[in-house]
């Protein structure tokens, strides 16, 4: 069953601005459990910093997270992003086809609203899969 992208989305993503350490941007994507986090200047978005960029762009290259801003790491424009309005069967083309597992969710203008992930996806498309199941399950720490 084919739905909206603003039925599915997380709304409420990380953010931070171009010059956050990637060190801040750690702790952010700990509290809040996730991993990634958008980039935005104002209402634009930036790029896309994930757990896996911190590993290895930053490090495995041996670069200080405490001065290291997320703006010289992160995945820079052009971005594969989702309209609010857009299909979750578009979203999981472009998935497939980018070999991404979160993309952006932006408004008109590119003002960042929310991310889906395969998680979401697969918890919506197929609530029974063992990717849902583990999407659903409290996180270990």
């Amino acid at each position: 069953m084919t739905r909206r992208i603003r039925d599915v989305m997380s709304p409420d993503t990380a953010s931070v601005e171009p010059m956050t350490t990637v060190a801040r941007a750690a702790r952010l994507m700990r509290e809040r459990d996730v991993g990634d986090v958008l980039v935005a200047y104002d209402c634009d978005l930036f790029g896309v910093l994930t757990d896996r960029d911190i590993v290895l762009r930053a490090v495995a290259e041996g670069h200080d997270p405490e001065t290291t801003t997320v703006g010289s790491l992160c995945t820079r424009p052009p971005l594969v992003t989702l309209a609010p309005e857009d299909t979750t069967d578009h979203a999981v083309e472009l998935m497939r086809r980018y070999a991404v597992r979160r993309l952006p969710v932006v408004e008109r203008g590119g003002c960042p609203v929310g991310v889906v992930s395969l998680g979401d996806l697969a918890a919506t498309e197929d609530p029974h899969s063992a990717l849902a199941d583990i999407s659903r399950a409290a996180p270990t720490h």
